[in-house]
């Protein structure tokens, strides 16, 4: 597996402790979505050494910054109320359509070719993803599943959103400082969108605190940095599947911290989205390290300036 794809799946496999923490924090929605992003914000110093190098960021990359960050802002909000509505098996099905939202997303906006075994193995893919939710063992549970629906299904859109922009955005450079704005509006919106819900506490306990910045270290600053990082040496597609190891690590870590019992059938859909990954993300030997559409632009140029 080429560097850019170990890369966005040690990035996926650390976005699942996040998922586990926020449970342990009890946090509602505008909380968790909040204090999950700002303690990440001083930590984003990181990006200082390429902002001096070089320079400020273009402006198409400024935008992609500040609507990813208030899509990934929406996403959040949007994902946690869900769950009290319609419950976490349909919102986390839902929610993980992404795989197919990206690739088309990025084949409609950037003509970017979406593989035809991509394609035949995706029914295997999602029907993997229906049985790790649990959403036949669970679903619809919450109050209002009418709500949650609207509400997980405008969540997905806006995670797609993010992924997308957050790929993009890494096309040209600047990747530690776009993905920095990113975290900086999506804590504002976050922070704005619970007091609008009503969700946002400010003050909560040290203990949901310890836990959040926890998710912080683990998901913004360690997790969706290796994304921004490697999704854009990728091919959509195959950023977009790997990162459904995250349900698939969040549901074993589940069982070994918190005392669930995933049922066989999420077992199941575990395997299907592990065998779909192994089989979606592998390519011909010349072939494994393909990305966007810029870094393909880019080769080609390099290509014939050197006569090739």
């Amino acid at each position: 597996m080429p560097r850019p794809r170990w890369g966005q799946a040690a990035g996926a496999l650390a976005l699942f402790v996040s998922l586990v923490c926020i449970d342990l924090s009890g946090a509602d929605a505008g909380t968790a979505s909040a204090y999950r992003c700002l303690p990440a914000v001083p930590a984003l110093v990181l990006a200082l050494p390429e902002y001096r190098r070089a320079g400020r960021p273009p402006r198409p990359q400024v935008l992609y910054g500040l609507a990813g960050g208030a899509l990934f802002a929406g996403d959040m909000l949007l994902w946690a109320k869900a769950i009290t509505e319609v419950g976490a098996a349909l919102s986390t099905v839902l929610v993980n359509v992404q795989v197919v939202l990206v690739s088309f997303l990025a084949r409609a906006v950037d003509r970017e070719r979406v593989p035809r075994r991509f394609l035949l193995w995706l029914p295997v893919l999602l029907a993997g993803v229906v049985l790790t939710g649990g959403l036949f063992e669970q679903g619809a549970s919450g109050g209002d599943p009418t709500a949650g629906a609207v509400q997980a299904v405008l969540a997905a859109l806006s995670y797609s959103g993010f992924l997308f922009l957050l790929r993009r955005g890494g096309f040209a450079g600047h990747v530690r400082t776009t993905y920095t704005l990113v975290i900086c509006v999506s804590s504002v919106v976050s922070a704005l969108g619970g007091a609008v819900w009503g969700t946002l506490g400010l003050a909560p306990s040290w203990r949901t605190l310890g836990w959040l910045a926890v998710v912080a270290l683990s998901s913004q600053i360690v997790g969706w940095l290796l994304v921004a990082v490697n999704s854009p040496r990728l091919p959509s597609h195959i950023g977009a599947v790997l990162l459904l190891l995250t349900p698939v690590g969040a549901l074993a870590l589940g069982a070994l911290v918190l005392g669930e019992r995933p049922t066989p059938a999420q077992w199941l859909g575990c395997g299907l989205i592990m065998l779909s990954a192994y089989v979606t993300t592998g390519g011909a030997p010349g072939n494994r390290d393909g990305g966007g559409p810029q870094q393909t632009r880019t080769s080609s140029s390099r290509s014939r300036s050197r006569g090739g």
